[in-house]
């Protein structure tokens, strides 16, 4: 058993991997953003994440079957809300975006 920490970070300086001298290892994922995407532990938890445009969380989730959806007020406070209220706001940007095409497809339209 080792008697130190072992830590290893990508290009970005973000930490991908951790090893503890109990020999308990997590290992980090980043988006383009640098932000963390998942986080897994050989204790067996495992987290993921989704962030809006302004690299801030949307959606929670581990392997527990917990899950939690944002939205920001205007003051850029976060706020719990329902998967339902999560998922109409979505679909109105879904909407609102296709809607604003001079073209679109039957199959995009489906997608909504």
């Amino acid at each position: 058993m080792s008697k130190r920490m072992i830590e290893k970070y990508d290009k970005n300086n973000n930490i991908i991997y951790k090893k503890f001298p109990s020999n308990i290892e997590y290992k980090y994922k980043y988006d383009k953003n640098n932000n963390i995407i998942n986080f897994k532990s050989s204790s067996g938890r495992e987290y993921w994440y989704k962030y809006d445009e302004k690299n801030r969380i949307t959606h929670y989730k581990n392997n527990k079957g917990r899950e939690h959806w944002y939205m920001y007020n205007n003051y850029g406070k976060k706020i719990n809300i329902t998967k339902q209220k999560f998922d109409n706001i979505e679909f109105r940007k879904k909407e609102k975006e296709y809607s604003s095409r001079t073209k679109c497809s039957r199959f995009e339209l489906m997608e909504i």
